[in-house]
C-alpha cells in the first residue's frame, strides 16, 4: 500500500465504524488512502461496508478536511505511527487486529520490545500497592519497559514505580491523548510523554474515554508485550480482559498470590488455578521469559 497521503488515512481512521480490520481491508483494496477517501458510496459498498458506515464516510467526508486534521494534530503535539512503518511496533503488528494508525505522545524505542505489563484493579489495597512496586521495581531495574492503561490504581503505581526506578513506561490510554484520563493523572501522563516513555492510543485525539473503549484498549496492552503481569484484580476487573487477550496473543500471563479474605485477590487467584504462572519476585518473569 502506498504510505504517503497521510492526511487521508488519519482521517479515515477517525471514523467510529471504521475499526482496525475493516479500515485495513478498504486500504488493502485501494492501495491508497487518498483513492480510498474520495471513492463514491456504491465502490464503498461493494467492498463490504454495511451501509451505515459507507453513509458515515460521506458524512465525515463533507465535514472534515483532512490536511487541517493532520495540522490540528501536529499542532497538540501529537504523532503517530501506522502499521505501514517500519518503526510500527513489532509484537503489536503481529496480533489478529492490530491497530492501523497509533496516536503518540512521546517517544516510542527499539528497546521497548522488552516490555511486560503491570495491570490491576483500580481500587488498590495497602497490599497491593507493596507488591505492584517490588515487582514493578524489579522490572525497570532490569530493563524492562513497563506497559499499563494509565488508569487510577495499579496502573497509576506501576507507571510511577518505573518512573521512579529510571526506567521506561507505556500507557496505552482508552481516549484521545487530547482527552487524558483520570484528570487526576494528568501531572503522571506529562511525566511520561516528557521523557519517561510514551502516551499511545488508537483513538482520535479528541475522543473522550468511553466504557466501550477499554477492551480495545486492553489488548493494545498485552500486544505490546511480552507478558502480562495481574497484581491485584477483582472478579470483574478489566485487567482480566488483558490477560485473556494476552494468552489469546499467545503472551504469557504472571499472577501474584494475595490475601484469601481479599476481593481483588479473587482475579490473580482463579488467573493462577487456569494456569497463569504464580510469581513473588521479577526474578521469576525473567526466569520464563528466558
Amino acid at each position: 500500500m502506498s504510505t504517503s497521503n497521510t492526511e487521508y488515512l488519519l482521517a479515515l481512521h477517525s471514523i467510529k465504524g471504521l475499526g482496525p480490520i475493516r479500515l485495513k481491508a478498504v486500504l488493502d483494496y485501494f492501495g491508497d488512502p487518498k483513492l480510498a477517501w474520495e471513492a463514491d458510496g456504491r465502490e464503498l459498498a461493494r467492498i463490504g461496508l454495511p451501509k451505515n458506515v459507507v453513509a458515515l464516510v460521506l458524512e465525515t467526508r463533507r465535514k472534515l478536511d483532512p490536511q487541517k486534521y493532520q495540522e490540528d494534530v501536529e499542532k497538540a503535539g501529537i504523532g503517530w505511527l501506522t502499521i505501514f512503518d517500519e518503526n510500527y511496533p513489532r509484537l503489536l503488528k503481529e496480533i489478529y487486529d492490530p491497530p492501523v494508525v497509533l496516536y503518540v505522545r512521546g517517544q516510542t524505542l527499539p528497546e521497548d520490545e522488552k516490555a511486560v505489563a503491570v495491570v490491576g484493579t483500580r481500587k488498590i489495597t495497602g497490599y497491593g500497592q507493596l507488591v505492584t512496586e517490588k515487582l514493578t521495581r524489579g522490572l525497570s531495574e532490569a530493563g524492562v519497559t513497563v506497559v499499563s492503561g494509565l488508569a487510577r490504581g495499579v496502573d497509576s503505581e506501576a507507571h510511577r514505580v518505573a518512573l521512579e526506578a529510571g526506567g521506561r513506561t507505556l500507557a496505552v490510554l482508552g481516549g484521545g491523548l487530547k482527552k487524558i484520563f483520570p484528570p487526576e493523572n494528568l501531572a503522571l501522563a506529562h511525566r511520561i510523554a516528557d521523557g519517561g516513555g510514551a502516551l499511545i492510543s488508537e483513538f482520535a485525539p479528541d475522543e473522550p474515554s468511553l466504557p466501550g473503549n477499554f477492551p480495545a484498549r486492553n489488548r493494545i496492552i498485552s500486544g505490546l508485550s511480552q507478558a502480562v503481569l495481574v497484581t491485584e484484580a477483582a472478579e470483574d476487573s478489566g485487567s482480566l480482559i488483558t490477560a485473556k487477550d494476552a494468552l489469546e496473543q499467545g503472551r504469557e500471563v504472571f499472577a501474584v498470590p494475595g490475601p484469601i479474605t481479599s476481593e481483588v485477590s479473587f482475579g490473580p487467584s482463579m488467573l493462577i488455578k487456569q494456569g497463569a504462572r504464580l510469581v513473588t519476585d521479577a526474578g521469576e518473569i525473567f526466569e520464563d521469559l528466558g
